[in-house]
């Protein structure tokens, strides 16, 4: 029986496009798919559309934040069990534990190494 197996396909919410671009880079170069929102409402429209397999996602971004992508990801039975990883400036341990509240998985800090967000999304992924 020949099983074929996809590349996992990857949410990327990110408002800097510098930011989304290397994001997205790193993970093609590993073998990911990846799909690209400059801000939150195209993320939750996209996550419906085509349920990735996993999201990053920026806190600050216009339409809607990250936080409230990812509690939406979270009420929608198709994305409810989807891993999310925020990658944010937000440093403070409130904005963390905010994150982590709103149904994240994993928590980034910006600016942060890509191998590193590549370990933690391999994991993720893993774990799923």
């Amino acid at each position: 029986m020949n099983m074929t197996t996809t590349a996992p396909v990857v949410l990327i919410a990110e408002d800097d496009e510098d930011i989304r671009d290397l994001i997205a880079w790193k993970l093609e170069v590993a073998g990911f798919r990846t799909l690209h929102a400059a801000n939150g409402r195209t993320a939750v429209e996209l996550a419906a559309a085509h349920r990735p397999d996993a999201a990053v996602l920026d806190i600050n971004m216009p339409a809607m934040d990250g936080l409230e992508v990812c509690e939406n990801l979270r009420r929608d039975a198709g994305t409810a069990t989807i891993p999310v990883l925020f990658l944010s400036a937000r440093v403070n341990d409130s904005d963390i534990e905010l994150g982590y509240s709103a149904g994240a998985d994993d928590y980034m800090i910006k600016p942060f190494n890509p191998q590193e967000l590549l370990r933690r999304l391999s994991g993720l992924l893993a774990a799923a």
